[in-house]
């Protein structure tokens, strides 16, 4: 607000000071004229949590770029090659590179599997093994100090999203963290990785996400995003059917690597009949795609724009 400055400064302080009483001095007899008790100040609301960025709104205010992959390993993508904090580095200076090509701010990301597929049963039994716990709390939390977005991707193998996102639960209430459910590595009964593409019901999706939805509601957090990946239709076949949830940001990711045709018609496929509400995301694959799209070609050719991108 623009000050009182000049005359207008005398004119202000004349209103606000007390009259003068019989000794020239203002009259410390003189009570208020109204009688009344002066009130108490509203108390300033507490503001709650917010986005990396801030606010607590997702988009259209930002855009992402994410390192995928697990803690400790390369062989599943660009997170896992180096310790949490060059990662944060390494992320934070790929969403530099898209910022030329955005209108909106470029804010880094994890994308970190945090229950990976396996060939063997695993502890559960069910085909998928959660990385170390403290492992994937430490990358978080730095994360978090550094305003960088977390997506939590599962890979239930034939538990179902719902129970691997509920055993997350300490890490969703964070505002800075999001949820991605991957039905490449959903298996039925008697199915195995490698086999065969996984798929999952959106009656399975919506459990999952009705269970998201009143942790945000209960917790008054910011949204959160939440992430399907998918590079066949098969995946997802009932996809109309994924239901709209307050608080959460639904997105489609397009998963598949391979030529520059393929991932582009695997695109137009995909955002085919995209159910409302529903926002797309893209991955660039290091070593599988011919070539690896660029910045530049990622968000000039890849129509709409991405609101995340993913690098594995």
């Amino acid at each position: 607000m623009t000050g009182i400055t000049g005359a207008g400064t005398l004119a202000a302080l004349a209103a606000c000071t007390p009259a003068p009483g019989p000794g020239g001095a203002s009259d410390p007899g003189a009570g208020p004229s109204s009688g009344t008790a002066t009130p108490s100040p509203t108390p300033t609301p507490t503001p709650g949590p917010e986005l990396p960025g801030g606010g607590s709104t997702l988009f259209p205010g930002r855009r992402m770029v994410a390192l995928y992959g697990t803690p400790g390993t390369g062989s599943l993508g660009l997170l896992g090659e180096q310790d949490v904090d060059a990662a944060l580095q390494r992320a934070a200076e790929l969403a530099e590179e898209y910022a030329p090509f955005s209108e909106e701010p470029v804010i880094p990301a994890f994308e970190i599997i945090a229950t990976v597929a396996s060939a063997a049963p695993g502890p559960t039994g069910d085909y998928t093994s959660p990385v170390d716990a403290e492992q994937l709390a430490a990358w978080v939390e730095a994360a978090g100090e550094a305003d960088t977005y977390v997506v939590l991707d599962l890979q239930p193998g034939t538990e179902d999203f719902t129970t691997q996102a509920k055993a997350l639960e300490a890490l969703l209430l964070l505002p800075h963290v999001g949820l991605a459910l991957d039905p490449e590595w959903r298996l039925e009964p008697g199915q195995r990785h490698k086999e065969q593409v996984g798929r999952v019901s959106a009656a399975e999706i919506n459990e999952t996400t009705a269970w998201l939805a009143d942790l945000v509601a209960e917790h008054e957090l910011p949204e959160k995003l939440v992430i399907l990946h998918q590079f066949q239709t098969r995946m997802i076949p009932d996809r109309a059917e994924v239901a709209e949830r307050e608080g959460l940001v639904l997105m489609v990711h397009a998963d598949g690597n391979g030529s520059a045709e393929q991932k582009l018609e695997t695109w137009r496929s995909l955002k085919e009949d995209l159910p409302s509400g529903m926002r797309l995301g893209w991955k660039n694959f290091i070593d599988e795609d011919s070539p690896t799209f660029t910045p530049e070609r990622t968000m000039t050719e890849v129509s709409p724009q991405p609101w995340f991108i993913s690098y594995q």
